[in-house]
């Protein structure tokens, strides 16, 4: 399971849109869709393409699965690359890092293992509680891929072999205390910065400091530094150093880059807010590269959130279009922001419009009220078939699935239903959510909550689905099981 369901909340008023706003998805563009080169397929983790992937609602029953054996627990996503060199010879990848560390690369035509990187030290942390649920990320040169390990480290490897890149920086450092700051979320590019965030433990073990770091990506040399906690402070922290501890940075997607790559958006979890040096449960846009605070949203009931340990950062703020960023927490409830003034007033020169607390513009419940660990997939539908620009958020969690609708900038929900499940994809003009309770995909229409088919498969935790190049890409299992092997499923148009 995700996390435990609860009842919908009290007092929030989710309003309803008829299915069929949501549009026709039938006809996708004629492109097909190569590569899938990291979590939520771009830098804005919109986890949507239109364009055409091979797999059709005609083709799902023929799909063949093959279940790969893999070297850990893939407690994340995978990535893909269509025809890269891999030993000289052509391959279609699909490149996965497990929960120690160890990075693999899987031919998805033949299955088969081509290489693994086992991160130095894996031998004293294999089998232990300090584990990664970072997603890898591909370099845009299409040479490299860059993986994150338990130990605070971020590797830089070659795709045709594995070999690790140790020239200048290389392997990065992001944290000074790895047994405290695990890297939870997906990896993130902007330009020549690789983009990623620390956050906590279970049960929440102090000192540690949810931060975000840019990496240059052809040395390996560190950018820069956003402390969530002590935020006056630019550096890599001395976790005990910094008086006030959590506030991680954890959300699947972790760093939402905006478009035009100016600005990056982040969600904290549980920690203390004083609005000036402390950003506890806040939504906060940095500028990019240098790491400012622009402004920051904060619910009123902060505090509370902090004492129930019911992070608002359990998922990273979906950007919606339209001046619209969605924002879901452990409590159960979407808010609304306005992207322009997050927190109802314009960002303060200098200040970054802190101090306020609320703003938002729209309060409405997740699917059936459970709390979202997962990232939403943001559809903005566009060209003669939509009738016009649609904006659609499709949600899941351990509840219940739901789709909903961006009206005169306000959410409606068009539809949902009990399925649980994880970050929704939306590929070729299908929706695909993996389920982690029982195993299996659910794949749908965008306008239905029916769906057309499940793919089957094992439980799991975190995984996600990938859609591309004619093949559904799942891993299985829970990282907290601590095992050293796991597998991934396959399924694939024709035969190899």
């Amino acid at each position: 399971m995700i996390a435990c369901g609860r009842s919908a909340p009290t007092n929030l008023y989710t309003p309803t849109a008829r299915a069929d706003a949501i549009g026709s998805a039938a006809q996708t563009s004629g492109q097909r869709l190569l590569d899938w080169p990291e979590f939520g397929l771009n830098p804005q983790r919109s986890n949507v393409s239109e364009r055409a992937t091979g797999v059709t609602a005609a083709n799902l029953s023929q799909l063949r699965r093959t279940t790969v054996t893999v070297a850990g627990t893939v407690d994340s996503s995978p990535i893909y690359m269509h025809g890269v060199p891999v030993a000289g010879t052509l391959h279609n990848v699909v490149v996965v890092t497990t929960s120690y560390g160890r990075t693999q690369a899987i031919d998805a035509d033949s299955a088969r293992v081509l290489w693994t990187f086992t991160p130095p030290g894996y031998e004293r942390w294999k089998g232990s509680d300090q584990i990664t649920t970072a997603s890898p990320l591909a370099d845009p040169g299409r040479q490299f891929v860059y993986a994150a390990a338990p130990n605070g480290e971020i590797h830089k490897l070659s795709l045709a072999d594995g070999s690790e890149v140790r020239e200048g920086s290389w392997p990065a450092i992001i944290t000074r205390d790895a047994r405290h700051e695990k890297i939870a979320a997906a990896l993130n590019i902007d330009g020549p910065d690789i983009v990623a965030t620390t956050g906590g433990y279970i049960g929440d073990a102090p000192p540690y400091q949810g931060h975000v770091v840019l990496i240059d990506r052809a040395s390996g040399r560190l950018r820069g530094v956003f402390n969530t906690l002590c935020a006056n402070r630019r550096g890599l922290l001395d976790t005990a150093s910094c008086p006030a501890s959590d506030s991680a940075v954890w959300a699947r997607a972790g760093a939402v880059i905006e478009p035009g790559g100016q600005r990056m958006l982040i969600a904290t979890g549980n920690g203390p807010w004083n609005g000036r040096t402390n950003f506890g449960d806040s939504v906060l846009e940095l500028t990019f590269p240098g790491l400012r605070l622009r402004q920051s949203y904060t619910p009123t009931n902060q505090d509370e959130l902090r004492r129930s340990d019911t992070d608002l950062g359990s998922s990273a703020p979906a950007l919606l279009g339209g001046d619209r960023v969605a924002q879901a927490g452990k409590d159960g409830i979407v808010r609304v922001l306005a992207l322009s003034r997050l927190n109802g007033h314009p960002p303060a020169s200098g200040a970054g419009g802190q101090g306020a607390l609320g703003g938002e513009v729209q309060r409405l419940s997740t699917p059936n009220g459970g709390g979202l660990f997962t990232a939403p997939a943001v559809w903005s539908a566009t060209g003669p078939s939509h009738r016009g620009r649609r904006t659609t958020m499709f949600l899941a969690d351990a509840n219940g699935t739901g789709a909903y609708v961006l009206r005169g900038g306000r959410l409606y929900r068009a539809w949902e239903n009990g399925n649980p499940g994880t970050s929704p994809v939306m590929a070729g003009g299908l929706l695909y959510v993996y389920d982690p309770s029982a195993g299996g995909i659910y794949v749908y229409r965008p306008s239905s909550p029916r769906p057309i088919a499940k793919l089957t498969g094992s439980p799991g935790h975190w995984n996600s689905p990938i859609v591309v190049d004619g093949h559904v890409v799942e891993p299985e299992g829970n990282g907290n099981d601590h095992r050293l092997s796991g597998t991934l499923d396959l399924f694939s148009v024709g035969r190899p």
